[in-house]
């Protein structure tokens, strides 16, 4: 597939850009943040353009990295989003999201999240989106690039290790396993 890597999300595509991470990421976070209609309106609310890389083919949206800085992250918002989307729901939900928080790595450069369409997979543009991101790294003066996969994406595991990731430590869930729907998030990083 011939895709065009863009280091921002275009105008226009803050939309689709949550469609194509709620398809990715709403079988762990459902529970959490739906139903589906909200949380889409609380991702198109959050989304920053400037901490995501995406990939397009034909004019559409087919892949997205988003990332995590000093200065933000992809898909994160404050309470004051909750509140809007979800109103005395925003209570637990803020609770509970801030169990999922990465921090901020000063020596490596995070990953918040890659998915790639399902029409799309297997051609090329998560490897595309991961040598960008190697790009954006070094750009940033970062000497890796640190990312965390759950268990229950082997595929995802599979494309991160075939690109030079190696696994540095795994976290189990405990009892929040059955409110995310996995087990276990595995480190994993990678020199630039």
């Amino acid at each position: 597939m011939d895709v065009t890597i863009h280091h921002d999300l275009p105008q226009g595509l803050r939309e689709e850009a949550a469609v194509l991470y709620w398809q990715a990421f709403g079988a762990k976070l459902g529970r959490v943040m739906g139903p589906d209609a909200r949380a889409l309106r609380l991702l198109v609310r959050i989304i920053r353009r400037d901490h995501a890389i995406v990939a397009m083919a034909g004019g559409r949206l087919v892949g997205l990295v988003g990332y995590k800085t000093p200065r933000g992250a992809f898909a994160s918002g404050s309470f004051s989003d909750l509140w809007s989307v979800y109103g005395l729901g925003a209570l637990w939900r803020a609770a509970v999201l801030r169990l999922l928080v990465r921090d901020v790595d000063n020596d490596r450069f995070l990953l918040d999240g890659l998915c790639v369409a399902a029409g799309a997979r297997g051609q090329g543009v998560g490897t595309a989106l991961l040598d960008a991101v190697m790009i954006e790294a070094q750009a940033r003066g970062y000497r890796q690039v640190r990312l965390d996969v759950v268990d229950t994406n082997p595929r995802a595991r599979a494309l991160y290790e075939r690109q030079g990731f190696n696994a540095v430590k795994t976290t189990g869930m405990g009892p929040l396993r059955h409110l995310f729907g996995f087990d276990s998030s595995t480190t994993m990083v990678r020199q630039v």
